[in-house]
């Protein structure tokens, strides 16, 4: 019996990448839909300050719906009790932000730690201080989140000079 030779590679193909189409991973089965499903939010995940803005989206969904009353009582409380609605809202439209542009977490993050401390006299003191507490904390992580860096080569200090025929090509000050 003989065995079939292994495919060549072609130059150019794109190399396919174990268990992203269902096929066997090298150290185990073959991923199923909702394994596939689970790791891809997961790298989508790590891309993103993602528990920041769940905090933030916490904190802002207690403070919005903390004062939530019948429509009579809400007219009775008058503008206070619109202006804490409306900073739980504000808070909840950040956490979406920072989820969906994480380029804008600084603002965003700011935005929300403000508008936390400032429901704490418009939204039954902040939505009880703990949609207070939950917006600055979020705050606070989506304005410190970094995005991760990509591995550091090392033995490169600069930037790879570039050969001509295999000699160096001269990258000096210019003056002979």
């Amino acid at each position: 019996m003989t065995t079939p030779d292994p495919p060549v590679p072609v130059p150019g193909a794109p190399v396919p990448v174990p268990g992203a189409t269902g096929e066997p991973a090298p150290d185990g089965p073959p991923l199923s839909g909702p394994a596939r499903a689970r790791r891809a939010f997961r790298v989508w995940r790590r891309t993103r300050p993602f528990w920041a803005a769940l905090w933030i989206g916490l904190g802002g969904f207690v403070i919005f719906f903390l004062p939530m009353a019948p429509l009579g009582r809400i007219l009775q409380v008058g503008v206070g009790g619109i202006a804490g609605m409306a900073g739980g809202v504000v808070i909840m439209a950040m956490a979406l932000l920072v989820l969906f542009l994480p380029g804008q977490r600084h603002t965003a993050g700011t935005i929300a730690v403000i508008a936390g401390v400032a429901s704490f006299p418009l939204s039954n003191l902040g939505g009880l201080f703990a949609g207070m507490a939950l917006s600055v904390l979020g705050g606070a992580m989506a304005f410190g989140w970094l995005p991760e860096k990509p591995a550091r080569r090392r033995g490169l200090l600069r930037r790879d000079r570039a050969t001509a025929g295999g000699t160096p090509v001269s990258v000096g000050s210019g003056s002979a």
